[in-house]
């Protein structure tokens, strides 16, 4: 019964009984909250110590093998490690992972399963839902944008990772079969990436998904009274690599066949052309102002609600994947990691692999995307960053918060 409802109800029966009735008990303030909801960056992909997560039949997935199919709960890679648990949130008391790597801005309202390559989860909007009953929601972490219906990031990763390792191990002439074809061999473009046209209907999915949250925040929660923290995406490659990754060899990147220096990047993280780095740098450009743009639209729709840009392009900096000789023990970001076969082992050199052994491997990551899914996200060290990043935006009065690393590895938030 609402507060109104039993109140009236008092005044009703004072009237009848001429009697003053003792006061009714007030009702015990619900523990308070921090929710996090959205995709792989948020959910913990590549920080490990991945928790059980509840299936859309209510059943507690844990890790059910490498041969599993991907659809699986527990490959949403929702980490004890996540930012959302590293992040200081004074006067929080519990914290949410509802998050899932992949997840689109389709899954905030709608059973992921209802998409092509859905996980089997609820709604996140239904699991928002369940923790509002027990919970007073006061912070909302969203990443969200980087899946929709016209790019993934897991996709724009695997095109250009796979055009640079195709054109290491093979000639111009020769035929490279991956399972879904021949694979390109020249560099990442911008346009490769995302278009102008795809990043504008994906900013427009996006609005339409997080404008239905805020919607059923307001709704649901128990005072009224949250902050939502719109994050954005940091890249895990540099603007270049350092210059010992440049040639192997005395090969580099724009000759023909180039293995001795695809393994040698492979091995520190970053198999990329150099030439592609600047168009993904522009990708992610692209998804930061996707998501500023969604907190904007949605801040002027819902002018009472505290809504919180968080911008970590340069979380990373300095501490990317090849930024500096020695990666990628010292970088925030996982590495790609292929297995051959889904058999738990994952192929830390590609070292003397001649090109089938190498479409092998490739192809592993095709059939079996669990195997590769951790690739080119924050590590457990770079959610410890991305957590410092979200205690600055939960923290602050400002409504737009950059976070940067400092060359000391200082990470400030402004």
């Amino acid at each position: 019964m609402s507060v109104f409802r039993r109140a009236a109800l008092v005044v009703t029966l004072v009237a009848a009984s001429a009697v003053v009735a003792p006061p009714l008990p007030a009702s015990a303030a619900l523990p308070t909250a921090a929710v996090a909801l959205g995709d792989s960056f948020i959910s913990g992909e590549g920080a490990g110590s991945y928790q059980p997560v509840t299936d859309s039949g209510g059943v507690a997935q844990g890790f059910p093998g490498w041969s599993a199919p991907n659809n699986n709960a527990f490959f949403c890679h929702r980490s004890a490690n996540a930012s959302i648990n590293q992040a200081t949130l004074p006067g929080i008391q519990a914290r949410f992972n509802l998050a899932c790597s992949g997840g689109r801005p389709f899954d905030i309202a709608n059973a992921s399963s209802g998409r092509e390559k859905g996980r089997q989860v609820k709604a996140q909007l239904d699991q928002l839902r369940a923790v509002a009953q027990t919970h007073d929601i006061d912070l909302v972490l969203v990443g969200l944008g980087s899946n929709n219906s016209s790019f993934t990031f897991g996709d724009v990763a695997e095109k250009c990772a796979n055009r640079f390792i195709a054109d290491a191990w093979t000639g111009w002439w020769e035929f490279w079969a991956y399972l879904n074809g021949p694979v390109e061999q020249s560099p990442c473009t911008a346009s490769d990436l995302a278009t102008a046209a795809q990043l504008t209907a994906a900013t427009n999915e996006t609005i339409a998904a997080v404008r239905q949250l805020l919607t059923t925040l307001d709704q649901i929660d128990a005072d009224g009274q949250h902050r939502v923290v719109f994050q954005d995406y940091t890249n895990p490659l540099p603007f270049d690599l350092d210059q010992t990754y440049w040639e192997e060899d005395g090969r580099a990147d724009d000759r023909d066949k180039f293995r001795a220096l695809g393994a040698e990047r492979y091995a520190a993280g970053c198999p990329i052309h150099r030439a592609s780095l600047s168009a993904g740098h522009l990708f992610s450009q692209g998804l930061g102002t996707l998501v500023q743009t969604t907190r904007n639209t949605l801040a002027a729709e819902f002018p009472n609600d505290d809504l919180v840009f968080l911008d970590v392009q340069h979380a990373f900096d300095g501490a990317r994947l090849c930024e500096k000789a020695g990666s990628p023990a010292n970088a925030l970001a996982t590495p790609i990691r292929l297995q051959d076969g889904a058999s738990g082992v994952f192929v830390t050199s590609l070292d003397g692999k001649d090109k089938i052994a190498i479409q092998r491997i490739a192809n592993t990551c095709v059939t079996y995307f669990q195997t590769c899914q951790e690739s080119w996200h924050p590590t457990a060290a770079g959610h410890t960053v991305l957590g410092k990043c979200l205690t600055g935006a939960a923290t602050t009065a400002a409504r737009a918060v950059t976070c940067t690393r400092q060359p000391d590895g200082t990470i400030v938030t402004s």
